[in-house]
């Protein structure tokens, strides 16, 4: 934990689109006084689609690039995806504090009452053995039904930049969440990819029946004050929100109304250093 007297940290919030901006929320909540800049590999996105290894370098390079532009006191990864495959790697790079993103399986059977508990997550979580590693661990006597939605995530990103998401699409990613049998139906939905809680008013007047939806970004706030200590007391943003991406810029003025604070003129993660990030595979 950081001094009383230390300044005001900056603090990294990275995902492959603008979904870790549901983490930023709560984050910014707990450390209103924090300079942040929101960080989106959007040429990347999505990273459900990369191999692991893939994915390991391609974060690894963004990542390692961001740290030595903007000099964080702590690193957010707001994306299950990653977080799942690269966060032992980034830690042995780099000597500051990582917090991840996984899906939230603990709490949410924990929470639940029916034993029926679905995640929802891109196909790459869902494949990933660090997710089944929680479920054998934390899902105890719960049956946990496991639900790849390969457009959900790109639904939301399309919904954020403004353009029309038809609720059938919508329905269609979330409908094998829903199960009932024995009596007894699913009550309780992970959202483990950040993007998901964008569209939570909508998922809520979609689902077909009402289930208590799990979204990890209080948690990870938490986590991030148990590290960086609370904000002192009293205190308001004094620095916009700086916003970097590798393709195109995020529109801050719809990032300003998700967050609720100010950001400064986005920009675009462009060097040498930095391959054409549309070519990766």
């Amino acid at each position: 934990m950081l001094p009383a007297s230390h300044p005001a940290p900056t603090i990294l919030v990275f995902d492959s689109g603008a979904g870790g901006l549901s983490v930023f929320r709560e984050v910014a909540r707990v450390r209103p006084d924090a300079r942040f800049v929101y960080a989106a590999d959007d040429a990347g996105f999505p990273y459900g689609d990369l191999s692991d290894q893939a994915l390991v370098a391609r974060v690894n390079e963004v990542v390692g690039r961001l740290i030595a532009a903007v000099r964080p006191a702590l690193v957010v990864i707001a994306c299950n995806t990653a977080s799942t495959v690269v966060l032992p790697s980034l830690r042995a790079r780099h000597a500051l504090p990582f917090v991840g993103t996984v899906p939230a399986v603990k709490p949410a059977c924990a929470a639940s009452l029916s034993g029926r508990v679905s995640i929802l997550a891109t196909p790459g979580t869902v494949r990933r053995d660090y997710t089944a590693d929680l479920i054998r661990q934390f899902s105890a006597q719960c049956e946990v039904t496991l639900v790849p939605a390969p457009r959900l995530a790109a639904l939301a990103e399309a919904a954020l930049a403004g353009r029309s998401v038809a609720d059938d699409a919508i329905r269609t990613e979330i409908a094998p969440c829903f199960v009932a049998a024995g009596g007894r139906r699913t009550d309780t939905v992970v959202l483990a990819c950040t993007h998901y809680p964008l569209l939570r008013d909508r998922l809520e007047r979609l689902a077909p029946w009402p289930v208590s939806w799990v979204d990890p970004a209080p948690a990870i706030a938490r986590r991030v004050t148990q590290l960086l200590g609370p904000a002192p007391a009293d205190l308001a943003p004094d620095a916009p929100v700086r916003l970097i991406s590798t393709a195109r810029p995020l529109d801050s003025a719809r990032v300003a109304t998700i967050i609720g604070r100010k950001v400064a003129p986005p920009e675009i993660l462009g060097s040498p250093g930095v391959r054409p990030w549309a070519a990766a595979s």
